[in-house]
């Protein structure tokens, strides 16, 4: 799987953003797909997970409320809806493919490029 992540900006606090993840490969309704981010000097962390099904999905406590992740598994693409926008969201986001349903990266196989979200205050 081949992952393809587009869709960040510069965005003022307070607004929106919608991240988009784009996969290659014919058994990516099979994956399990995550949102990760990493802020400059910080370590990757956790942001959203969404099952191959799209019946369960988790979020990091920080963004539970005002993040939404989705898919489309016919256009093999996976989607982060981010709402009410804080300067701490700023950080390059990644996607990324898991087999299983995990919160931990490390278990995630692939690994998309990254997209830059920048909030400015």
């Amino acid at each position: 799987v081949q992952l393809q992540a587009s869709g960040g900006g510069l965005v003022q606090a307070g607004g929106s953003l919608r991240l988009s993840c784009a996969a290659s490969g014919r058994t990516f309704s099979s994956y399990s797909l995550g949102w990760f981010r990493q802020a400059p000097g910080k370590e990757r962390e956790f942001v959203a997970t969404i099952a191959w099904s799209a019946s369960i999905t988790y979020y990091a406590d920080s963004v539970k409320g005002r993040f939404t992740i989705s898919r489309d598994n016919a256009k093999n693409t996976v989607y982060l809806q981010m709402n009410r926008l804080e300067p701490e969201d700023t950080a390059v986001y990644y996607c990324a493919a898991s087999p299983g349903l995990y919160r931990v990266a490390t278990n995630y196989n692939y690994w998309g490029q990254g997209t830059l979200v920048t909030v400015s205050s």
